[in-house]
């Protein structure tokens, strides 16, 4: 979305931006040169990336969140300000950024899309400005190309691609209530449900027992169903705690253990589901397909499941892992745009 009016359906840096607020400013910023920057809001941080116009780098930073979904308005607000203060900096005054890009969950939203491009306008920037999804941004840089599709299995999971036409569909991304299959959240749950079942001998025994146990620091002499139980009937627990279990399986998968392998082959198939749709719609049999997420990025077992699944389904599917990060993805969206 163009300044809130158009709507379109890791790189390394040399800077970071420290707890204090301090940033490595580029010591002779070129008045002559226009720049852009882009920015990959998510729940926790955004990382943000400003290159020239031919698209070089200049700098790279993270700074606080801008999910307006999970963070409050005013802290949002100041978010921005710090953010747009650095790349101000960065490029010799805020005239020079001639183009924003911002990728962020939830920008689909039109009150959180109005409140966003408000805040950043009441900020003092008012040249050109994109807002996107954050899939969007991270299908860029993943391919360094608009065109493809990008499989995201972090805490949650989507799928979303665009052909060359300019065609675009997703799936997935609903939310871990309704949705999220094979994400770190659902992989986190399957493996509490694993552990629970094996407990009163639904299952064999599993080493994710004694994994989750030590993992969640439940004493060895208390019961430990009711620490597990305890655990996540908490009312502070949030999707964030259960998916941190996520990374287990690759340990237990490793160790053999049957219960996670089945889990494993279980979000293979489920992450499967979500690339058919896409695929098959615009018609990427033969496309180009990239992995991203904690998931597909640190779970070996989870990812040569699911490439061998596709392989199966199109073998001439090209499967890789991401190119470049959203922040990146969004700042080549800019440079198309400005």
């Amino acid at each position: 979305m163009r300044d809130g009016i158009d709507s379109s359906g890791s790189t390394p840096g040399e800077g970071k931006m420290e707890s204090n607020g301090d940033i490595k400013i580029n010591p002779q910023p070129d008045h002559a040169v226009k720049y852009v920057a882009g920015l990959d809001g998510g729940g926790t941080k955004t990382n943000v990336v400003v290159a020239d116009e031919q698209g070089k780098v200049l700098n790279a930073f993270t700074s606080g969140a801008l999910n307006l979904n999970g963070e409050d308005h005013e802290r949002v607000r100041q978010n921005l300000r710090e953010i747009l203060s650095s790349i101000s900096k960065l490029c010799g005054g805020m005239d020079h950024c001639v183009h924003i890009c911002i990728g962020a969950a939830g920008i689909s939203h039109p009150e959180a899309r109005a409140r966003l491009t408000n805040a950043i306008r009441e900020s003092g920037y008012h040249a050109g400005l994109t807002l996107v999804g954050d899939h969007e941004a991270a299908l860029y840089g993943a391919l360094e190309n608009p065109h493809g599709m990008i499989l995201i299995a972090g805490t949650g999971s989507i799928c979303y691609g665009v052909n060359e036409r300019g065609i675009s569909h997703r799936t997935g991304g609903f939310g871990h209530l309704i949705d999220d299959e094979g994400s770190g959240y659902s992989i986190g749950r399957e493996i509490l449900s694993a552990v629970v079942k094996a407990h009163d001998r639904r299952i064999p025994p599993t080493l994710l027992e004694g994994m989750v146990t030590r993992q969640l620091r439940i004493p060895e002499d208390s019961d430990p169903l009711r620490g597990l139980v305890g655990f996540v009937y908490d009312k502070n627990r949030n999707k964030r705690d259960i998916a941190a279990l996520a990374p287990l399986l690759n340990e237990a998968c490793a160790l053999g253990d049957e219960a996670a392998i089945g889990i494993a082959h279980s979000s293979a198939e489920s992450l499967s589901d979500l690339v058919v749709p896409v695929a098959e719609r615009l018609s990427l049999q033969e496309g180009r397909l990239a992995f991203a997420g904690s998931v597909l990025l640190h779970n070996t077992y989870v990812q040569s499941a699911l490439r061998e699944r596709l392989a199966r389904r199109y073998p001439r599917l090209d499967m890789d892992l991401p190119r470049h990060d959203a922040a990146w993805g969004a700042a080549m969206m800019a440079l198309s745009l400005k």
